[in-house]
């Protein structure tokens, strides 16, 4: 046995034959994403993305608020906008990361639970990975 790099075909039919075992387990999938943002003029000042994950769970990987309209209500916009697709899409859960300089704070104001973390001393961060039930 050894170690090789995967050429893309290898690497599909791997993501192939976990999805298969998956289905064993989960039952149903949605399908879906959330692109959304906010425009001042012609300028895009703010974004957020997510997708549908197994198990009716909404993803987010994206939240972004240019600096000179943080602490606007631009990220809670989004955020609310957000759940409100996330329902129609039939999500009952939300989850998403950050970085300890990130937006660790703001998830909490909107209902959002810590459900793990971890620290890296040596390159002087934390991460922060939350979860929302919602209905």
């Amino acid at each position: 046995m050894e170690i090789i790099d995967l050429n893309n075909k290898q690497a599909e039919d791997i993501e192939e034959r976990l999805d298969a075992f998956d289905e064993k387990y989960i039952t149903y999938k949605l399908d879906g994403e959330i692109n959304i943002g906010i425009k001042k003029g012609n300028k895009l000042i703010a974004g957020l993305y997510a997708s549908m994950t197994a198990f009716k769970i909404l993803y987010v990987s994206t939240l972004f608020v240019d600096e000179e309209y943080r602490r606007q209500g631009l990220g809670t916009q989004l955020i609310k906008e957000m759940e409100k697709r996330a329902l129609k899409m039939g999500a009952n859960t939300i989850r998403l990361d950050t970085f300890s300089w990130q937006g660790k704070e703001f998830y909490e104001a909107m209902g959002y639970q810590i459900v793990g973390e971890y620290t890296n001393k040596d390159d002087n961060y934390s991460e922060y990975f939350f979860l929302k039930r919602i209905s």
